[in-house]
């Protein structure tokens, strides 16, 4: 990592997570590279500058991760077909990550999730040495660990595998805040849930700060992953909020609509995604429950 000015690529800058990680690298002091695919849709802040093409493109990947001392990449095409998530998703992170470590970049973060763990009924707390999910467990979540598990492969950067739950935040693309409610205003199957079936959330804008941490060298490297990112390595950690259940949430955003939730009894998961790693690394999420869930029914109502 340069002792100067770090440079950072940011992909997927215009979207939910990367608008916020370029907003937390500059407050941090780095300049940024953020690809986008369309041109003027990048943050338009001090020290960003806009790249324009599919991030995953040979040429852009080489131009933009020459030189530079990091890479932060958060596209993943949810809801897309599998085939569409594992080109994209598995073979288009990939293929930046190999730029990067044949750039010599120093660190590599990517934004995975905390659905490649198998959260099933029954199943307790996850860290970052559980159980994955099996092939059957659905699109996302089998790509997303199928790029985390091509990653491992990439030799040369140190690798960072940032693993969220569900990611809050006022947004158009937001799933919390926005899209999931649409789906619960329209259609009423999306009412239904067991109540104390755990809601497990982090704010994006603390998701940011720990990506920007690290990216920027904020996070030191150690040997032991529980304290810090191995040099060299791959290395997953949780990054995730106090516990919540699916009736703090259902229950905000229904209430904010002006419907009905409609609580069921059945098998669910109540365990927690375990974020100590998180917090050995210095990481402290700043945005409580009550103030993300606040943030979505101003939302709403507003």
């Amino acid at each position: 990592m340069s002792d100067s000015q770090p440079t950072v690529v940011v992909t997927g800058a215009n979207g939910l997570v990367g608008v916020h990680v370029c907003a937390a690298l500059v407050e941090r002091g780095a300049a940024v590279r953020a690809v986008v695919r369309r041109a003027g849709t990048a943050p338009r802040l001090d020290g960003v500058d806009e790249r324009v093409g599919d991030f995953h493109d040979p040429a852009l990947a080489s131009d933009v991760t020459r030189g530079a001392d990091a890479v932060v990449t958060t596209v993943h095409p949810m809801g897309s077909d599998r085939e569409t998530q594992r080109r994209i998703g598995v073979e288009g992170t990939t293929a930046v990550a190999r730029a990067a470590a044949d750039a010599g970049v120093d660190r590599f973060v990517h934004v995975s999730t905390a659905a490649v763990y198998d959260r099933s009924p029954g199943v307790g707390d996850v860290d970052e040495r559980s159980a994955l999910v099996a092939d059957d467990a659905g699109d996302y979540p089998v790509t997303k660990r199928d790029a985390d598990a091509a990653l491992a492969g990439v030799d040369g950067p140190t690798r960072v595998l940032l693993r969220p739950p569900a990611i809050l935040g006022p947004g158009d693309s937001s799933i919390w805040n926005t899209l999931r409610p649409a789906d619960v205003r329209a259609d009423e199957r999306q009412r239904h849930t067991v109540p104390d079936r755990t809601w497990a959330w982090v704010h994006v804008t603390d998701l940011a700060d720990l990506a920007a941490a690290v990216a920027t060298g904020a996070v030191p490297t150690s040997p032991d992953p529980d304290a810090g990112p191995v040099a060299g390595g791959c290395t997953p950690v949780n990054v995730a909020a106090g516990p919540a259940t699916w009736r703090d949430y259902l229950g905000t955003v229904t209430a904010a609509l002006g419907v009905r939730p409609v609580w069921e009894d059945g098998p669910a998961w109540t365990g927690q995604v375990v974020a100590d790693r998180a917090h050995a690394w210095g990481w402290k999420p700043a945005v409580s429950l009550d103030g993300a869930l606040a943030e979505i029914d101003a939302g709403l109502r507003g």
